[in-house]
């Protein structure tokens, strides 16, 4: 080959490497993740405008964007009667309003946390423009956070609002003024606030119509507001393009009060009626009312041969605590054969003034035979007839002298009272044996039960014991004993020991037990140190869908839960101003805020036959800090989540952490949400927008 050939094949094969190197498919590696949310860059018209005579705005920002739930989250203020359009498209947001603009009014376009980026899903929070029809632009603003108030979680997409009304009435009846919703934190900012003194109410307003309704949510600030404004020195960290940072300082302002706390509750209102009865079979009625009650209602009969005479003089009362499911068990054959019963029932009915007033009803009950019953009818006549037809031909073949085997045959089936255990084999150490029958039974002979105790290998009576009938449920029935730790038990119901009204009557029934021992619990101790010494304080130990498994009243300034089964636990505390030993919620009208509560802020790991003490400071924390991250429902998220990436363990907590070293500075409210007397302290601390707010969101 030539000199000048080989170069030639040489240079073209280094071509071809070239454009095979660049034509392969490979992965580019990418860069970092996108953490940030959008950026703003302009509006039309633009914020703080004057004299806007266009019910539109155009907003642009430097990404694609998408929002998230726009007709919920996106707050337009002064409230609108017809939910406007919002769109987003590529890097544009476009809001168009449909009610008439008002004269001389600012608006307020409040996205909350609606706003996301198209790829990440990144969240730009508290994002709002305004404008306004007239020549000036109201500026100032309202901040806070709002709580659900029995159990602390942040109150997300919840309306907040004021009046400059001042009477009471405002909030059920006229529209609020001006409007915010709150965000995944539970922050809320009312913006573009006239100087004034303001109420602020928070709503979850199911109907949209701007007001409170009675059944909703609600949630009212003890004190009148009027905004203001401070000038404060803020400094800025700025970055050259050698690497370098240097400190600027500029005038900012503090829009107060930036502190407001909101705990909303529902007053459980529900009309008094009654609103469902039947007769669920011959054997008993079943009433059910709107709402609780502290009183049964009179029933009467009012036909029959009983006419005139008091249900329960002829029957037994099933209800549960708050009386407002009602089973009547007949214990007169009279009423149980009669297919029409007339009952005359007085109770107390909310009125059209929602008051409650003696009302007194009719209740047709009639009992109409079912194909069902007819089925039985005609299968236990059939049965009847095929052993009768069985017994003449066995007569004849064996001559009257049937074997025993074949009469057992004959014997009709019966259908035994299901008697049964309510607590399991396994008896914990501090509860009460409890037993249910299927039907209300006639009173028990004391000869016809009996409970034993194990000694070596054989069973010894336990004597002093008592078989009780629950006070509520009649069904029920308890024995509350001492019980020995580690030890065996045995109850005993003899045959036909037990009788129904309905003449059914029990197979032997035995029921073995073993007591857990004391090892197998764990105990909590908690000394509280800043407990209000005029009010009661009752503690809730909490499982970990927070609901309290036991409640305890705290008495010099200690409480002590035991018998606790091993496993993770919660705590939390309210203070019992009307010492009923529940926890009560608010009321509107009489201003009454609902009791207020606190949260231990670590999870408790009970383990066997340990003792756990702790202290525990009801004002160390502010409210957004207290309840813990694992059973916090409410949880805010900085940006969407993507399947296929790992973000690691976000919504872990370090129960080791140490929780008190830097979230006084900073953070959301100061130390103390309320004062040792139980009532509401104004707060000032810091702006609640903050990123101090809550160091969880940032996990």
């Amino acid at each position: 080959m030539k000199a000048a050939d080989w170069m030639r094949t040489v240079l073209i094969g280094a071509i071809a490497s070239v454009v095979a190197a660049c034509a392969s498919i490979g992965r580019p590696e990418g860069g970092p993740k996108d953490e940030l949310p959008p950026e703003y860059v302009r509006a039309n018209p633009a914020p703080g405008s004057v004299n806007v005579d266009k019910n539109r705005i155009d907003i642009y920002f430097n990404e694609n964007i998408k929002l998230d739930d726009p007709a919920n989250k996106v707050v337009i203020s002064p409230a609108q009667k017809q939910n406007p359009s919002v769109m987003a498209n590529g890097r544009k947001l476009t809001v168009e309003l449909r009610d008439s603009m008002l004269d001389s009014t600012t608006y307020t376009f409040d996205f909350s946390d609606a706003i996301r980026d198209l790829n990440e899903g990144n969240i730009l929070d508290g994002f709002a423009v305004d404008f306004s029809t007239g020549p000036e632009l109201d500026t100032m603003r309202i901040s806070g956070m709002v709580f659900q108030a029995r159990n602390l979680e942040p109150a997300q997409g919840m309306v907040v609002g004021v009046y400059s009304n001042l009477e009471d009435s405002t909030i059920s009846t006229l529209p609020l003024e001006r409007i915010a919703k709150t965000n995944q934190l539970g922050q809320f900012t009312i913006r573009n606030l006239k100087p004034g003194s303001y109420r602020v109410f928070a709503i979850n307003d199911m109907n949209h119509d701007w007001h409170w309704d009675r059944s909703e949510n609600v949630a009212f600030y003890d004190f009148v507001v009027s905004p203001s404004v401070i000038p404060v020195n803020v400094t800025d960290t700025l970055a050259s393009s050698e690497g370098t940072d240097s400190l600027v300082g500029r005038t900012g302002y503090r829009y107060l009060p930036d502190d407001v706390l909101l705990t909303w509750f529902n007053e459980d209102y529900r009309p008094q009626y009654l609103r469902e009865f039947e007769r669920t079979d011959r054997q008993r009625v079943t009433m059910k009312f709107g709402d609780r009650s502290d009183s049964l209602p009179k029933v009467k009969i009012a036909n029959g041969p009983l006419e005139g005479r008091d249900l329960l003089d002829f029957a037994s009362l099933e209800t549960r605590e708050g009386l407002d499911s009602l089973v009547y068990w007949f214990k007169d054959s009279t009423l149980i054969r009669q297919d029409s019963l007339l009952l005359e029932t007085t109770y107390f009915k909310t009125d059209s003034l929602d008051q409650l007033s003696l009302t007194t009803d009719t209740l047709k009950l009639f009992y109409r035979t079912t194909k069902r019953d007819k089925d039985e009818e005609k299968a236990r006549e059939k049965e009847a007839k095929e052993r009768a037809e069985r017994y003449e031909r066995w007569m004849k073949e064996y001559d009257g002298n049937i074997p025993d085997s074949l009469l057992e045959t004959l014997k009709p089936k019966i259908d035994f009272l299901q008697f049964k255990a309510v607590t399991s084999s396994s008896q914990d150490l501090h509860k009460p044996l409890v037993l249910e029958s299927p039907e209300p039974l006639l009173p028990i002979d004391t000869l016809g039960w009996r409970l034993e105790i194990a000694v070596d290998t054989l069973w010894q009576p336990v004597n002093g014991v008592t078989l009780m009938q629950d006070t509520l449920n009649v069904r029920q029935y308890i024995i509350d004993h001492k019980w020995e730790p580690g030890a065996k038990y045995r109850f005993t119901a003899d045959s036909l020991a037990l009788m129904s009204y309905y003449g059914k009557w029990n197979k032997e029934f035995t029921h073995s037990f073993t007591v857990k021992e004391l090892e197998e619990y764990g105990n909590l101790y908690f000394r509280i140190k800043d407990a209000p010494d005029s009010l009661p304080v009752m503690v809730e130990l909490l499982n970990s869908q927070d609901n309290p498994v036991s409640t305890r009243p705290l008495e010099g300034g200690e409480v002590t839960f035991t018998f606790i089964e091993p496993g993770t636990y919660y705590a939390r505390a309210y203070i019992d101003r009307n010492g009923n030993g529940e926890w009560d919620t608010g009321n509107i009208l009489d201003k009454s805020q609902p009791e207020d509560v606190f949260y231990y802020p670590k999870k408790l790991n009970i383990k066997k036959n340990w003792d756990i003490d702790q202290e525990w400071g009801l004002y160390d924390l502010p409210v957004d800090m207290q309840k813990p991250y694992d059973i916090k429902k409410n949880k805010p998220k900085t940006r969407e989540k993507d399947p296929s990436a790992d973000y690691g363990d976000e919504d872990e907590f370090d129960e080791d952490d140490d929780m008190f070293d830097s979230w006084g500075n900073g953070s959301t409210y100061n130390n103390s949400r309320r004062n040792n007397t139980g009532t509401r302290t104004n707060r000032s601390s810091g702006n609640l927008r903050g990123a101090q707010t809550s160091r969880r969101a940032t996990r």
